[in-house]
């Protein structure tokens, strides 16, 4: 996925002078053909792979934190002594390269061969585990145990007939019809097996008895766990109006959603997007990238102003509407029928199909009825255990104390849900690891991405540095006199080091 990484800098084979280096600052190199990243930390050199293994970024363009190497693009954290992805997105470990220093000069001497984690099972471990939800968090989770060595059963079940997929990426260059799809599914199915990963995709559990550890499938089955993790995700919302479930009404949940818009927009010449949070935005993007007029309805005064504020509302709907897309604001969907949407105030947009871009519903059908602690999503602690020992939740049902805000969240961002399933695999094998990553997202507009760090629902202060009208600019969001959040556009190392800081503010409390 993505484009190959350029060589550059120095052939470290040949030696490099320690002076190239500067402490904690990645350097551009190359050994034997391929592209690396040279970083001096003190008196250590450590070389690793050049090209993230999420979308390929360029990790020279990245930031160092300690031992650790961060990608500019979408957060995710290698081990520069291991070459471990330590934190989503990236689910695969990087090449790591054996570094030899003579006085002065460091030689690259060769590529570290690579050990996977020894099978392991003691006492304390859980006899089985069940995932319940085949998405960010429980596919991560799964591969998480694995990676720690735990050699009990594992089994996911998922009623997505489709392996783990790149959910992002739905609403983005897939529908956008400049990724084929092969790019979408995160492993492919003999992965599972390889792992000894029970994947049971197009399966339903219609029941969760948690004082008997176990968990009856749609056909009777039941399976007995040691341990479990809830993550169902969520439901896309659908508004209650006439026609909101006709034929060419869409949602984009699925892979299968995403498909099915694909295939409308091949013989389609209009489209109306209900709702101007970032799935209908980026579908609205999507469409217009294949040549579509698109109309997008909501009832905000922004687009996104709710969640980013004015300023970067402003320049989402600029760039939106410089792509030819042509916003109703202030507005709602009265109807729809078969040729039209008929708007609150009585226009009518003319629609081959409609897209509800609306948001989701936590999906917590099976936690309540198992009498799960809810609380506007499944209630966690820290180590993200819900109400009964045992069981856990992560992803966009969870609701967890958030260290960085001070109080209880829960998000629906891609990054945070895999980043929770690592943790939760952790945690079933004892580590009790508080979850305290900051919360990251990004979204993508054409050929502009946002990325977000933190969390604000809220604030009383917005500070914007830069020009947001060139694309370029920070955008800070205040409480009390706290930054709960960083947006930034063009901006990505910025978007690093805001992160960084936010992660060192909540050790410095503890």
């Amino acid at each position: 996925m993505g484009e190959p990484i350029a060589l550059r800098g120095p052939d470290a084979e040949q030696g490099v002078a320690v002076g190239q280096l500067p402490d904690g600052i990645p350097v551009a190199a190359q050994f034997r053909g391929e592209p690396i990243v040279l970083v001096r930390r003190g008196d250590e050199v450590f070389a690793v792979a050049a090209g993230c293994s999420h979308y390929g970024a360029r990790l020279d363009e990245g930031v160092v934190s300690g031992d650790t190497l961060r990608c500019p693009w979408h957060h995710a954290c290698f081990s520069l002594r291991s070459g471990d992805a330590l934190a989503a997105p990236a689910l695969n470990s990087i090449a790591c390269y054996r570094v030899e220093r003579a006085g002065s000069r460091i030689r690259v001497v060769g590529k570290i061969d690579e050990r996977s984690a020894p099978r392991r099972m003691s006492a304390s471990d859980p006899s089985s585990v069940v995932i319940l939800g085949g998405g960010a968090a429980g596919s991560a989770a799964a591969e998480m145990l694995r990676r720690e060595g735990y050699g009990g059963p594992v089994t996911i079940i998922s009623e997505d007939p489709s392996v783990p997929y790149d959910r992002p990426n739905l609403s983005k260059d897939y529908l956008a019809g400049t990724a084929p799809e092969e790019w979408i599914p995160l492993r492919p199915r003999e992965f599972y097996q390889e792992q000894a990963i029970d994947l049971r995709t197009g399966t339903i559990a219609a029941a969760l008895d948690v004082s008997k550890h176990v968990v009856t499938l749609s056909g009777g089955e039941q399976l007995p766990f040691g341990a479990l993790l809830l993550a169902t995700g969520g439901r896309p919302r659908r508004l209650a109006i006439p026609g909101a479930n006709l034929e060419h009404v869409y949602v984009l949940r699925s892979l299968s959603d995403s498909r099915s818009l694909v295939e409308r927009s091949k013989s389609a010449k209009r489209a109306v997007v209900i709702g101007a949070g970032f799935i209908g935005l980026e579908v609205a993007a999507s469409l217009r990238t294949r040549g579509l007029d698109v109309h997008v309805v909501a009832p905000d005064q922004q687009p996104l102003e709710r969640v980013l504020g004015p300023q970067l509302g402003q320049m989402i709907r600029a760039i939106h509407e410089s792509h030819g897309v042509v916003f109703h604001l202030g507005k709602t969907p009265a109807s729809i029928d078969a040729e039209q949407v008929v708007l609150s105030d009585g226009n009518k947009l003319a629609a081959d199909f409609v897209v509800f871009g609306t948001g989701i519903t936590p999906d917590t059908t099976l936690a309540e009825r198992a009498g799960i602690a809810l609380d506007r999503g499944v209630k966690v602690s820290a180590f993200l255990e819900t109400s009964s020992p045992g069981i856990y939740a992560a992803g966009d049902i969870a609701r967890w104390p958030d260290p960085h805000s001070d109080q209880a969240i829960r998000v629906e961002h891609w990054a945070v849900a895999q980043r929770q399933g690592q943790t939760v695999a952790r945690n079933m094998l004892g580590a009790k690891v508080a979850f305290d990553a900051v919360p990251f997202f990004w979204s993508a507009h054409y050929d502009v991405t946002i990325a977000y760090v933190g969390h604000a629902e809220g604030w009383d202060r917005i500070d914007v540095d830069g020009n947001l009208d060139s694309h370029d600019g920070q955008v800070a969001y205040w409480k009390s006199g706290k930054r709960l959040a960083v947006a930034t556009v063009g901006r990505d190392k910025e978007s690093l080091l805001a992160e960084i800081e936010m992660e060192a503010a909540v050790r410095a409390s503890t």
